[in-house]
């Protein structure tokens, strides 16, 4: 990557931050404390896959298995850093060696039965992030009493409305 682009992303991601942060003050280390996933973990991420795309000529395909988990990992945690959404994120960290091992099996023989841990984990990560998603939506929807009047109002419509004929 070049500086131009590490620059860019830099400015982009300070940008976005201020953006969301307008009329707080914040220093340094309030930086460090919302973007550490894009500073020390996405990196050593790319890292891995860069040494297997580029330097090993993609020979050493087991770097592709720790590179997938970090990559995966710092993306999860700069998501809930950012949206300090913990509590919705956390099946991400189930999802990451299933990304790895998914990697490992895209660009190496092929090996099926490294499909029954990849598939096992993401419907485990899969199940959690809606039934947490859900809970989420749930918990936002309880404070609001106008849209349990919508919902109620809606639901006796349906209800009490005859089946048309065809």
């Amino acid at each position: 990557m070049s500086v131009r682009g590490i620059s860019g992303a830099v400015l982009l991601l300070l940008g976005a931050f201020l953006f969301m942060n307008q009329g707080e003050t914040f220093d340094v280390g309030d930086i460090f404390g919302y973007f550490w996933p894009s500073i020390f973990v996405i990196p050593l991420g790319l890292f891995f896959h860069w040494l297997y795309f580029g330097v090993t000529g993609r020979k050493g395909v087991g770097v592709l298995v720790p590179g997938g988990i970090l990559l995966t990992v710092g993306v999860v945690c700069q998501i809930s850093m950012l949206y300090d959404a913990w509590h919705i994120m956390w099946p991400g960290f189930i999802l990451a060696p299933a990304v790895g091992l998914f990697e490992l099996y895209w660009f190496s023989g092929r090996n099926k039965y490294l499909l029954i841990p990849i598939n096992i984990l993401t419907v485990i990560s899969l199940l959690f992030f809606a039934v947490f998603s859900i809970g989420s939506v749930f918990n936002f929807l309880s404070g609001k009493p106008y849209i349990a009047i919508v919902m109620i109002v809606v639901g006796a419509i349906v209800l009490m409305s005859r089946k048309k004929q065809a």
